[in-house]
This record gives structure tokens, C-alpha cells and sequence, in this order.
């Protein structure tokens, strides 16, 4: 039950001197470029308990708001002044007017303030129950921060001019595993002086060679080199798997990725093995789990994809960043392996304009978990992570997973999603996939800002929606994805012929008049769209049939592929748990994005009513 709060003020504790009240956080992060205001968090029970360290001897500030900015924001200022403690709620309205909390949350746990710092600790219901007070779930947080060099006056807080800053977080993230030792092993899997271009989104591409192992290894944590000053430049680092039958030749130069011209070799490279994206730290795999090195079945050579994110133009960008592996040969129990889930990147995934609210679905069906689990894992799969992705126009994605028609528990989901914030969610508990069960990826889009409309691709401008679930133990399958079909998305707009064949692409349109001899691209543009029509549009897009694809990781595909209806049994959208409302990219398929193509364009042809001609 929720009731009010009672504010408790403490004096200074006789442990002031160690520095903290006694109780360990389980995460601590660093919130502006300087070192000054530091953050530890953790969950204890149904409450969540802060500690601020702040270079200041004035009063401290910290929030939690929608956007990151101070609109609409659930802030508690605290300080020592005169010796004693204070602690108080406020939170702003949409003016950015600071209001204390008839209702007061936050409780004091203890507070020092010597001649350079000022600590405060205090914790707080994750649910309060008080609609000033933002609600704290496994959801993206985008916390706000500020400090004064003078304490709270009977004004209330002075402007904090630019003391202030927000950062992203998911606060209820259960406790890494523990730290491992400074001395193990490792290699860098990183780039030498890429040239960046100046443009909005650049994949460039580099073959490494794994170092030469006697007996198997396991790697046991990746972190990402990121150059200094590139922080935002790099927004996410994609890890393949590729074939062995190569020169060493190929090592010698990177290569813009999907560019015609890049090195055939490259195409091999299908299999993700590892993702981190924008926000991310470094990641370490469960005590009973490691990325397998060594042995036969292993990678020799890699593919390293960097997706460059420079919406500035900046010239005369020079890179080096990359991942580190550490390893060890104290092998663990299994090996892990990567599926990736969700939408086929593709033109097929279309998202109107001027929309405050719009769903599309991936879907891992049924059929091809059968067929993979029954050959490789009839016992299943154990799922103990997943990395959401989509771009800028994504607010929420969820990893839905059903058995025989019933919801089981979210793999994953983030209903507060923050393009600059993406990185793998450790699972509470780890979750069992089995025999014909069935994903579902499903990704909330606002295209409130945008004229025309926005198509799955490569670009940060483009979109996907996308889950990469890590587990054990590691089976032949890799991808497990779909589009849907693209004719009815066609005949909403109104066409009814296409030219065939299909000489380029996208392909062209023949009638009706106003879209003879548009792209199906132009076609969708034109067409005036507004929020009815997009409503409709999108519950047809959830209602259509869908074209799936389910790989192996030598590139070769399960037998499950086509067009596949839903499974009609599957209610949307997904129904909230009380309290609980709720990538990097997929490269792989940009790979074989040419030959999805062409195998949807197959399709088209005596398809429902629309004539090839």
C-alpha cells in the first residue's frame, strides 16, 4: 500500500568520517565530464536508495524527468547547512516552476559536508503513489543533476546556472558480476586511424584475425575502446563471425560496409557473436557462461562493423576504437550464443508521418523455434540478456515471448527507450525458451516531427526494431526474423499494377494515374497521410502476413521460410502487468538485404488483387 511519506532529518552519524552510512551500492557512475557529482544507486527491496558525492558545500540536486530536461521533473534538493541536514521533494510543472511536494518521498540516510564535498544519501518507494513522483521500473531513466555552491535559503534553491546536466540510466539493473582480476589476459580487436566521413552515418568495416589458441578459451568480458572525445561519434559495435578459408591479405585494409566495392570476403561475415551500442559499459557473462575461442567450431576471423554517427558533418575525423576481449582458459560450463530477433531491415518496414504513436512487430515464429530447438536443444535455451535496439524515432521496445498461445514474462522491454542509451539488459532471472515457442519484438515509433514517411534501413534517420538475446547453451541459429508483406501496404495507398519485371529498385509503379512511374517510396509519400489514416495503416500492417527468415550460422537457412500468417491467438497490443507497463543494429541482414529484396519482389507477382504487368 502506498501512504505518506514521513520526512526524516538526521545529524551528522558518528561514521560521517568513513564517509557513508555503511551500506554498499551496487552501481556507482560519474554524471558530468569534470569528476564532480557522482552517483551509487541500488535496489533494497521495494525502495531505491541513492548516494550523491558532489565537489561542492552548497545544496545538491537530483531528478528523474521524461525528457532530461527540468519540465515536468520529480526532483529532491538536499545539503548540510549550519551543521545540520536537510532534505526536501520538489518537482517542476511543463513551465519548469519548482514546487515543493505536498507529499514528501525521499528519506534521509545520512549526510557529511566537509571543506570541498557534500554526500547525501537517502532512498525512496520505486512507486509512490503520488502523481509528482515518477514511477522508477526497468525502463530507461533519464536522471537530472545540479548543485550550488550556496545551501537552500528560504527562497528556496538558487539557479544552478551551468551546474547541471542529465544522463540516462536503467537504475534497476541487478548487480554485475563480481569484478575480475586486474591480470587477465586480453586482446583489442580495434581500428587504426579511420577516417571518418563527413556525413551522417557511416558503416565502415574491418577483418580481424583471432590470436592463435593451443586449447579452448573463454571469453568472459568485452568492454569498448572508445577513442577520447568520440564518445557520441560511435553508436554501436557489431561483432561477426566469419568463414576461415581466407589470406591474411584481407587483414591489411578496412572498407566502408554495403559499399559495392567492398571485399567480397566480407559477405561471409553473417553470424553476430557480440553487440554494444551508445551508453553501454562493458559487459561480463554469467559465472557458468563464456564466448567459446579455440575450438573447431569457433571463429578464426571476425568482422568488426562501426556505425559512425556524425549528424554535424564534421571533417577530418580520425578514429581508433574498437572492442577488448578478456579471456581465460578456467573454462565454464557453456558457451554462449547470439540470436538476433525482431524486424528484417528493409523498405517493407514503413512508418507514416505526423504520427504520435505508431507499432511494428517482429516476430520469431513458432515454426522456426521448433524446427532449430527440436534439431540442436529439444530441452531448450537459457536466455540471460537481450539488447534492444532502434533509432531516433523509437520510444519503447518490448521482447514479448508466448508458449502454445499463452504470454509468458517479458524478456526484455523499455518503455522510456533513449537512442543514446542502449546497452544489454541482464535478466533477474533467466528465462527458458523452448520447442515452439514464439518472440515477438515490439517497437513504439513517434513520427510527430517528420513530413514523409520513415523506412526501416541503415541510416539513424532510418529505423529498426530489433532484439539480440544472449544465451546458452549456444545452438545453429542465429537470426530468427521477419517483414511484413508489402502488397496490401501497397493497395492501402490505392495501387493496383506494378511494371514487371523488375528492373530496379524500388520498383515502379504503373496505375493507378497519380502514381505512374513512382517508386513505391514516392508512391507512399504522396499519398496524405494523416493520424486516421495512419491508425488504420498501422492496424493493417499488425494484421498482415509475414515473410520469415530463420538462419543457421554458417549462413545456410532452417527450412522454415516464406510467407507465415500470425498466429491468431496473440492479443495486441500488449496488456500491462500492474505496475510494469512494458543493437545495436541488426547488420547481419543488411547484408543479405539485396537478396530479401528479391526474394519479397518474387512475391509480389499474383499476390491478393494486384496485377504484375
Amino acid at each position: 500500500m502506498c501512504g505518506w511519506g514521513l520526512l526524516l532529518l538526521w545529524g551528522l552519524l558518528p561514521g560521517a568520517a568513513a564517509g557513508g552510512s555503511g551500506r554498499t551500492l551496487p552501481h556507482r557512475t560519474v554524471l558530468d565530464s569534470e569528476g564532480k557529482y557522482w552517483l551509487g544507486w541500488g535496489q533494497r527491496g521495494s525502495r531505491l536508495a541513492v548516494r550523491l558525492e558532489v565537489r561542492t558545500a552548497g545544496y545538491v540536486g537530483f531528478g528523474f524527468s521524461p525528457t532530461g530536461a527540468m519540465a515536468a521533473a520529480d526532483i529532491v534538493v538536499g545539503g548540510v547547512a549550519h551543521g545540520r541536514p536537510y532534505l526536501q521533494d520538489y518537482f517542476t510543472n511543463a513551465n519548469r516552476e519548482l514546487k515543493k511536494d505536498v507529499q514528501q518521498d525521499y528519506h534521509l540516510e545520512y549526510a557529511m559536508e566537509n571543506s570541498t564535498h557534500t554526500i547525501i544519501e537517502f532512498t525512496r518507494e520505486l512507486h509512490t503513489c503520488d502523481t509528482n513522483d515518477k514511477s522508477i521500473t526497468d525502463s530507461t531513466v533519464r536522471v537530472i543533476w545540479a548543485y550550488h555552491h550556496e545551501d537552500v535559503g528560504e527562497a528556496g534553491p538558487k539557479y544552478h546556472d551551468s551546474n547541471r546536466g542529465t544522463k540516462s540510466l536503467r537504475l534497476l539493473n541487478p548487480e554485475k558480476p563480481s569484478v575480475l582480476s586486474a591480470a587477465l589476459p586480453y586482446f583489442d580487436l580495434v581500428n587504426q586511424d579511420v577516417p571518418i566521413p563527413n556525413k551522417d552515418t557511416t558503416y565502415w568495416c574491418q577483418m580481424f584475425k583471432i590470436p592463435v589458441f593451443k586449447e579452448k578459451h573463454h571469453v568472459i568480458k568485452i568492454e569498448p575502446v572508445i577513442q577520447r572525445g568520440h564518445e557520441s561519434l560511435i553508436h554501436h559495435i557489431l561483432l561477426y563471425q566469419c568463414s576461415s578459408n581466407f589470406n591474411d591479405s584481407i587483414l591489411d585494409f578496412g572498407h566502408e560496409c554495403y559499399h559495392p566495392n567492398m571485399p567480397d570476403a566480407f559477405l561471409t561475415c553473417e553470424t553476430v557473436i557480440f553487440a554494444w551500442a551508445i551508453g553501454g559499459e562493458d559487459f561480463s557473462y554469467p559465472p557458468h557462461v563464456g564466448l567459446s575461442l579455440g575450438s573447431p567450431l569457433d571463429p578464426h576471423y571476425v568482422l568488426l562493423e562501426i556505425h559512425y554517427d556524425n549528424p554535424t558533418y564534421e571533417e577530418g575525423l580520425i578514429d581508433n576504437s574498437g572492442l577488448r576481449l578478456f579471456h581465460t582458459t578456467d573454462i565454464r560450463k557453456y558457451d554462449a550464443g547470439v540470436i538476433e530477433a525482431g524486424l528484417w531491415v528493409s523498405l517493407f518496414h514503413t512508418i507514416p508521418p505526423g504520427m504520435p504513436e505508431f507499432r511494428s512487430e517482429g516476430h520469431c515464429s513458432l515454426e522456426c523455434l521448433e524446427e532449430a530447438l527440436e534439431a540442436e536443444k529439444p530441452s531448450g535455451i537459457h536466455v540471460f540478456a537481450v539488447l534492444l535496439h532502434a533509432h531516433l524515432a523509437g520510444r519503447g521496445i518490448r521482447l514479448r515471448h508466448f508458449r502454445k498461445g499463452k504470454e509468458m514474462k517479458l524478456l526484455a522491454y523499455d518503455d522510456d527507450f533513449d537512442f543514446n542509451f542502449q546497452e544489454f539488459q541482464y535478466l533477474k532471472e533467466e528465462q527458458t525458451i523452448l520447442p515452439g515457442d514464439n518472440l515477438i519484438t515490439e517497437c513504439r515509433y513517434n513520427t510527430k516531427d517528420r513530413a514523409e514517411m520513415t523506412w526501416g534501413g541503415l541510416s539513424t534517420r532510418s529505423e529498426m526494431c530489433l532484439s539480440y538475446l544472449l544465451y546458452y547453451p549456444r545452438i545453429n541459429l542465429t537470426r530468427c526474423a521477419s517483414i511484413p508483406d508489402i502488397m496490401e501496404q501497397l493497395q492501402f495507398i490505392g495501387v493496383k499494377e506494378i511494371y514487371r519485371p523488375v528492373r530496379t529498385w524500388p520498383f515502379i509503379i504503373k496505375s493507378p494515374k497519380q502514381y505512374k512511374n513512382l517508386s513505391f517510396m514516392d508512391a507512399m509519400n504522396k499519398f496524405k497521410w494523416n493520424k486516421k489514416e495512419g491508425l488504420s495503416f498501422n492496424k493493417l500492417v499488425l494484421s498482415l502476413p509475414v515473410n520469415m527468415r530463420c538462419s543457421k550460422t554458417d549462413n545456410a537457412e532452417w527450412s522454415i521460410q516464406g510467407m507465415t500468417a500470425l498466429p491468431p491467438d496473440i492479443e495486441r497490443p500488449y496488456k500491462a502487468e500492474p505496475v510494469v507497463c512494458g543493437t545495436s543494429s541488426s547488420s547481419s541482414l543488411h547484408r543479405a538485404l539485396s537478396l530479401q529484396l528479391l526474394a519479397c519482389l518474387t512475391l509480389l507477382c499474383g499476390v491478393l488483387s494486384t496485377k504484375c504487368l
